[in-house]
């Protein structure tokens, strides 16, 4: 028995279609190979509901009119975006570190995230606010039996956990310029002495690796001096010198002196093959018998 063949539906552009309905003609389209049957049914036959945008009616000259307006209005919003960004953080708009009360004003937030939402993500919104996703769906939960509705009644509900008081007093320790000489380690054992917060250094660390505090790097020290020790009479400074010599065969030798810090004359010297102690004894007892006194020098 032979296999029956299945024809194929063939299938026809929409603009075909609403040729022949504008038209009327079941022969306006048979030059393509639409049968008149088929032409003929889409007469009879009623539009059927379609999903369109009125983009597609639009001729290009209102497409094109439509992208400069369009594009002009994002220009006007990016502007009054980084104007509000640069009022908030100048302001110091961070929710991690401030509570809101529960009613009009949290709700008016949750309305801006879910209409951000539309054209940002969830993430991203929360980014924008400083706000933390595990805040975030706390806001959303039922409300909260106490009075501190946006955390648990009780602050430090696990003993590791830090206020944002403790928070805010390791930031404004760790930037002041106060203790820009003590490094961040023992500033946090000196907070411990204070009694001001008790948190490991390495909570320190990564607080501060974490929300990009910068500590002032300012000199403590004072700049060093570029004249030296002077002696204001001879015989109140001696300085004790040692050379290493090469010689032309490899050897080396020392040569030990004691010069006076006001005339600069060398008061004692000697030459060693090797360096010992007893040659610098030696050469300061030298130096002392032969010391010459103020009133020595000529006037």
């Amino acid at each position: 028995m032979a296999k029956s063949k299945t024809r194929r539906q063939r299938s026809y552009d929409h603009r075909l279609r609403e040729l022949v309905r504008v038209t009327g003609d079941v022969n306006a389209v048979a030059e393509f190979g639409v049968p008149r049957s088929t032409a003929a049914g889409w007469l009879r036959g009623q539009p059927g509901r379609v999903v369109t945008g009125d983009v597609l009616d639009m001729d290009p000259a209102r497409l094109q009119a439509e992208v400069l307006k369009l594009r002009q209005r994002i220009r006007r919003l990016g502007a009054v975006i980084r104007l509000l960004l640069a009022l908030v953080r100048t302001l110091g708009g961070h929710l991690d570190q401030i509570r809101l009360p529960e009613g009009a004003t949290r709700a008016r937030v949750l309305r801006a995230i879910g209409c951000a939402e539309r054209v940002l993500t969830l993430q991203g919104a929360l980014r924008v606010l400083r706000l933390s996703p595990s805040r975030y769906h706390q806001w959303r939960q039922a409300k909260r039996p106490c009075g501190l509705d946006d955390q648990a009644s009780c602050p430090r509900s696990t003993p590791t956990r830090l206020t944002a008081e403790e928070v805010l007093t390791i930031k404004t320790m760790v930037m002041s310029s106060e203790y820009r000489h003590v490094s961040t380690g023992r500033l946090a054992l000196l907070a411990q002495r204070l009694g001001q917060v008790f948190a490991a250094p390495a909570t320190w660390y990564k607080l501060v690796r974490e929300r990009g505090w910068r500590r002032p790097r300012m000199r403590v020290h004072p700049q060093r001096p570029k004249e030296g020790v002077r002696a204001t009479e001879p015989d109140e400074l001696w300085h004790i010198d040692t050379t290493v010599i090469r010689l032309i065969d490899g050897t080396k030798v020392y040569l030990h002196a004691v010069l006076d810090n006001f005339s600069r004359r060398i008061l004692a010297w000697r030459v060693t093959e090797r360096f010992e102690f007893a040659t610098t004894v030696a050469i300061l007892q030298e130096a002392a018998r032969g010391a010459v006194s103020a009133e020595d020098l000529p006037r």
